[in-house]
C-alpha cells in the first residue's frame, strides 16, 4: 500500500483521512492545530512534527487547506522535502491560478494533481465526494482517490480547481436565491412549509436540500472565499452581491451556509 501523507485535518480533512487510514494505508498526518490529529493518531497514523517531516517518505501527498495562502505557506516547506517520484493531490479549494502557480514549483520527479471536491462532511466520512480532477491520474492516484468517492477527469492540470469553482459558485448562488425566495414567500403570508415544498418539485430542488441541511458543514468564511475566486476571473454582478451578503455578519462568518436561511 502507497504510504500517504495527509495535510489539513479540518472538517474535511479529518475524514476522508480516516478513509484512506481504513483502507490500509500507512498514513502520516499534519494540521496546523496538532490536536485536531488526535483521533486519528488513536487510529493508527503518525503524526508528523511539521510538513516537511510529513511527506518525506510519502509516496502520495494529499492537501486539504483553507486557501490559496494557506496552500503557498504549506508548499514552502512542502516543495523541498519531496522525492522523486511522489504525487501531489491537493483537494483543496484554491482556483486554477493557485495550482498552476504550485505545479511550476515541482521539483523534477514530482507531479500533482488537482481534485478538489465537491460534497460536504457527510458524504466524506461516508467516501461519497464528487471529485472533479485535473492533470495526471496513474494508477496510485486513481487508487487512493478511489477510496474517497467519485472521479470526474476533467483534463489538463487546473481544469478540476476550475471547474470547482463554476460548481461551488452555483451551489452558493442557488442557496442564496432560495433563502431569498422563502423571505418574499414569508413576506406575502405564505406558510414556509408550502414555499419549501414547492421550491422542492422544480429546478432549484437542490439548492433547497443543501439550504435546510442539517449533516453539512460549509462555513460562510469558506463560501466568501470561493465566490471571490470566482469574481477575480470575470465580473458576476450577481455572486459579488451574494459576496456582500456572505460577509455582512463577520460573527457568523464560522456557521453553515443554511445560516443565510431567514
Amino acid at each position: 500500500m502507497d504510504k500517504i501523507a495527509f495535510l489539513g485535518l479540518g472538517s474535511m480533512g479529518a475524514p476522508m483521512a480516516h478513509r484512506l487510514l481504513a483502507a490500509g494505508h500507512p498514513l502520516t498526518v499534519w494540521n496546523r492545530t496538532r490536536h485536531k490529529a488526535a483521533p486519528l493518531v488513536a487510529a493508527g497514523a503518525h503524526l508528523a512534527d511539521g510538513p516537511a517531516d510529513a511527506v518525506r517518505d510519502a509516496d502520495v501527498v494529499i492537501t486539504m487547506l483553507a486557501d490559496p495562502a494557506a496552500a503557498h505557506a504549506v508548499a514552502e516547506s512542502v516543495l523541498p522535502a519531496l522525492r522523486p517520484g511522489a504525487h501531489w493531490i491537493d483537494t483543496s479549494t484554491v482556483g486554477p491560478d493557485t495550482i498552476r502557480e504550485l505545479a511550476a514549483r515541482l521539483p523534477e520527479g514530482v507531479a500533482l494533481t488537482d481534485a478538489p471536491v465537491m460534497g460536504s462532511v457527510d458524504r466524506a466520512a461516508a467516501g461519497e465526494l464528487w471529485i472533479l480532477a485535473g492533470g495526471p491520474l496513474p494508477v496510485p492516484v486513481r487508487t487512493v482517490l478511489g477510496h474517497l468517492g467519485d472521479i470526474t477527469e476533467c483534463g489538463a492540470p487546473g481544469s478540476g480547481a476550475a471547474l470547482k469553482l463554476v460548481l461551488i459558485n452555483a451551489v452558493i448562488g442557488g442557496v442564496a436565491l432560495v433563502s431569498e425566495t422563502l423571505k418574499l414567500g414569508r413576506a406575502l403570508g405564505l406558510p414556509a412549509d408550502l414555499v419549501r415544498t414547492e421550491l422542492s418539485k422544480g429546478p432549484l430542488s437542490g439548492a433547497v436540500a443543501r439550504t435546510f441541511a442539517e449533516a453539512s458543514h460549509f462555513p460562510l468564511a469558506l463560501a466568501a472565499k470561493d465566490v471571490s475566486l470566482a469574481t477575480a476571473h470575470t465580473p458576476l454582478p450577481l455572486l459579488e452581491t451574494v459576496h456582500e451578503l456572505l460577509t455582512a455578519d463577520p460573527e457568523s462568518a464560522a456557521q453553515d451556509l443554511s445560516r443565510l436561511r431567514p
